[in-house]
């Protein structure tokens, strides 16, 4: 077993029985020109903290560890996004409009791509998601009872929406999660911080909480 040194408290995984999952750390969030920008964000913030997720993904590939991207996207037809999630807010383009990287959040498009900094490799698993979180209407969760995952470490935007979500889902389902605080990013620095907060709060009632050195630090120990 690997002991991180975590919020609450120690955070203990077996790499044969855990993945890591990468959330949505796609252009249309990242970069300039994509959806996060047509809502008024400041998509720097994100961007800052590819190569710490891509530090991450080099850490699990080296040792073999499962690793799992999602990227939140639809149909070209939408007819899986809702017309109540298409419609809200005022962002200058909606899902499905025609963007600098093409129709937004659809499938196959540039912007729906992972950056390639942080993008999949042969090998990895790559879900789809309508949703905000990575279990509603994906494989996702036979693919990691197939894999006989039991933890998963989690990296990726935004912290409190779709990291979030996730982390719940996974924990309603009886997964011990671990989020990796500085391979997660808000638009909203005070979102993420309280983001974390409320997951590791009452003993990690949702999850636990560590920067990646201390998880590096606790790889080295066991030589893992």
């Amino acid at each position: 077993m690997i002991e991180v040194d975590a919020r609450p408290f120690v955070f203990s995984f077996d790499p044969a029985t855990t993945a890591l999952v990468v959330i949505d750390m796609q252009r249309d969030f990242v970069e300039p020109g994509g959806f996060g920008e047509t809502l008024g964000n400041d998509v720097s913030r994100l961007g800052a903290i590819v190569p710490t997720v891509a530090r991450l993904l080099a850490l699990a590939r080296a040792r073999g560890w499962t690793v799992v991207h999602t990227r939140e996207s639809h149909d070209p037809t939408l007819c899986d996004c809702p017309p109540a999630k298409r419609g809200r807010g005022a962002p200058s383009l909606r899902i499905g409009d025609v963007g600098p990287m093409g129709r937004i959040l659809v499938r196959g498009e540039p912007g729906a791509a992972i950056v390639d900094a942080v993008a999949p490799i042969d090998g990895e698993i790559v879900i789809d998601k309508p949703g905000k979180g990575a279990f509603y209407a994906t494989a996702l969760g036979d693919v990691l009872r197939l894999k006989e995952i039991t933890h998963l470490i989690f990296a990726g935007v935004t912290t409190e929406v779709c990291v979030q979500t996730t982390m719940r889902e996974a924990n309603d389902r009886g997964y011990d999660c671990l989020l990796i605080e500085d391979a997660t990013e808000s638009y909203f620095p005070d979102f993420k911080r309280a983001a974390i907060e409320m997951i590791v709060a009452q003993g990690a009632i949702v999850g636990w909480a560590a920067p990646l050195a201390a998880l590096e630090a606790a790889v080295a120990t066991k030589g893992a």
